[in-house]
Formats: C-alpha cells, sequence, structure tokens
C-alpha cells in the first residue's frame, strides 16, 4: 500500500511527464488498435477472394489476365506500398494471371497503352492522372473500338481520386476504401461513363472522365509544393505569389464544341455464309469498273465561345452519376467508353503553363 501511495504520490509531483506519458500511451494503442483493425480487414477481403480462387472452371478455358498499371509515385510515393500489402494479395487469391506494369514517368502509361497486347482485364491502380493517361492511350488506337469493350477496373491510391468517390461508397479508413475498390472488380460490377474528347490546334486528342480544368487556380495549385516549409501557409502563399506575379487574373480564350455523341449499340456478331466464288469474282469486277459514288460529308456543328474568365471548368455528368439507375444489384467498378464525347478546341490569347485533365 505504502508503495502504491509513493507511486502517485510522484505522478503527483512530475504532472508535466505523467500528462506527456498518458498522451503517448493513448496515441500508441490507438495506433495499435487501428492496424489490428486494418490486418483484420485485409484478412476477410483475402478470405473472400479465395472464394473466387477457389471456384472451378473448365480445362479447356485459360486463366483470365489482368493487366494493372501501377503508378509508385501516387499519393507522395505511397502508392506501391499500398497497393502490395491491400490490393495485390487480393487480386493474386482470385485466381487472376495478374501482370503489374509499374510506371517511371509522366505520360508512360499513354504509350505502353499503345503496345499492350490483348487482355481480359485493365485494372488503374494511382490517382486522377494515372487514370487519364490510361484512357487517353486506349482510345488513342487504332483498334480502339476492340479494346474500348475491355473493362477497366480503379483502384484509389492517388492523393486525388475523383473518380472513387463516384464509383465507390465514401469510406474514411484508406485501407476499407481500397478493399471496397478490388473486390468490386473481382465481382465484376460495372458501370458505363461519359468520356470527354479534348483536342488542341497540334497535339494529339486527350480524353478524360471527370472534367478539364484551365486558369489561374489551377496553375497556383500545381506550385503548391513549392512553398512546402511554410507548411499550412503553403496553400495561401502560392495563390498570393501566383497573384502578384501575374495580374490581372482574366484571360481570353476561344472555345469551340461539339454536344454529346451516344455511340450506337452493339449488335451481336453474326459471320454470313460464305457467298460462291463467281459471285465473289462478279462483285470485284464491279467495283473494279463502277465508278465510286462520292459520299457527302455532314458538316461538324461546331458552337464557339469566346470566354474572359479566371478559371475555367469543364465537367462531365461522371461527378454526380447517380447509380439507382443501374440494374439492382450493381455497383460500378468499371468504365466503357463512348456514351459521351465533346471535342473541345481551346486557344487563348495569352499562353498558359498548362491544363488539368482528369
Amino acid at each position: 500500500m505504502a508503495r502504491a501511495v509513493k507511486v502517485l504520490t510522484t505522478l503527483r509531483n512530475h504532472w508535466k511527464k505523467t500528462t506527456f506519458g498518458v498522451c503517448l500511451l493513448s496515441w500508441g494503442g490507438n495506433w495499435l488498435y487501428g492496424k489490428h483493425c486494418d490486418n483484420l480487414l485485409r484478412r476477410a477481403a483475402c478470405q473472400e477472394a479465395q472464394a473466387f480462387g477457389n471456384q472451378l472452371i473448365p480445362s479447356s478455358m485459360p486463366l483470365k489476365k489482368a493487366t494493372v498499371f501501377l503508378n509508385p509515385a501516387a499519393c507522395k510515393g505511397k502508392a506501391r506500398n499500398l497497393f502490395e500489402k491491400n490490393a495485390a494479395p487480393i487480386l493474386h487469391l482470385s485466381g487472376l494471371d495478374v501482370t503489374v506494369v509499374k510506371t517511371d514517368y509522366e505520360g508512360q502509361a499513354k504509350k505502353l497503352l499503345e503496345l499492350m497486347e490483348n487482355t481480359d482485364l485493365i485494372i488503374i491502380a494511382g490517382g486522377d492522372g494515372t487514370v487519364q493517361e490510361v484512357i487517353t492511350g486506349l482510345l488513342r488506337r487504332a483498334d480502339e473500338a476492340a479494346f474500348s469493350k475491355i473493362p477497366i477496373g480503379f483502384i484509389p491510391l492517388g492523393k486525388t481520386c475523383t473518380l472513387s468517390h463516384t464509383l465507390y461508397p465514401e469510406s474514411t479508413n484508406k485501407v476499407q476504401h481500397i478493399i471496397n475498390a478490388t473486390l468490386a472488380i473481382l465481382k465484376g460490377e460495372t458501370v458505363p461513363l461519359d468520356v470527354l474528347q479534348i483536342k488542341g490546334e497540334k497535339e494529339q486528342p486527350v480524353f478524360a472522365v471527370t472534367g478539364l480544368r484551365w486558369g489561374s487556380y489551377r496553375d497556383a495549385g500545381v506550385k503548391v509544393s513549392k512553398y512546402w516549409y511554410l507548411g499550412p501557409l503553403k496553400t495561401k502563399a502560392a495563390h498570393f505569389f501566383s497573384t502578384f506575379k501575374e495580374w490581372p487574373q482574366k484571360h481570353q480564350a476561344a472555345l469551340m464544341y461539339l454536344g454529346p455523341t451516344e455511340r450506337p449499340p452493339e449488335e451481336p456478331e453474326e459471320k454470313p455464309s460464305r457467298p460462291p466464288l463467281y459471285v465473289r469474282l462478279y462483285r470485284r469486277l464491279w467495283l473494279y469498273w463502277s465508278s465510286q459514288i462520292p459520299q457527302e460529308v455532314t458538316p461538324e456543328d461546331w458552337e464557339e465561345l469566346k470566354l474572359s474568365t479566371i478559371e475555367l471548368s469543364i465537367a462531365t455528368r461522371n461527378r454526380q452519376l447517380d447509380l439507382t439507375e443501374v440494374e439492382p444489384g450493381i455497383v460500378a467498378f468499371s468504365l466503357s467508353f463512348g456514351l459521351q464525347s465533346k471535342e473541345l478546341k481551346r486557344t487563348g490569347s495569352r499562353e498558359r503553363t498548362g491544363a488539368t485533365v482528369n
């Protein structure tokens, strides 16, 4: 008893150290409890994925191939660790033939998509920038009509994942959010999304699924990391110095756009019977000797806007996608392109540093 009283007296006399120790123990206990909960989530997800992997398939049916485009630089360099701890075990246990392609620099995913062979599933592991690169590389292919039918899964690993808020339920737990996205991919739940096509004067077209930002606020946001040493004031400092350096903030631009174009529904592929030899010869001779009638080209009805603005933002309906319109039991995970497309041509009286497309 006397020893307990002595301990309590010592703690009371050194109340500052006692308070610090209690706070440290509380933080450590909460951190360990969070790690334990994350491990339980991973274990439950792996058990669910293993149920997919244990399903029997015919011996003549090959394994489904999944190509993962991983951006290790996303989320300030934490994306690789997040993927390997939370998503990779689930994918491997599901019975998929997984190939992970890691990008080394910005724009590499576009080039890799041009050389990619046929696959059953494309998975994007990164943020908004990685999504934009993969979609652009996919739709720039000469055979994009065939490759657009491949479902695309999205695992949100980046700092900014605008599309994930549309496709998956909100979760404050990063591990839970990644697991939900990965399991949705295994379940094959799909939903079609709109695609925005942006054309410059000289560059190849760029494609986006959420929108386009161009202007002073966007330029200032890119420079925020430059003022990291200012701590919580870095965002305000970036906007202040950007405004001080470039005044007035308004910029002139000419915007030309087309309305949405719906892709026609896919018709079932029916192989007609091969006609006899004399019919084929007759058709070839007819095509050779007959004069071809020039086809009339319908002019595109472009609409032009003259803008004077600080910030230009163009958004698709994917940001507020109503998943209740989809068939019951279907929750979105993948992208089907071509339901809506717009062509935008942008010129400005002043040179801009760039635009954010995502």
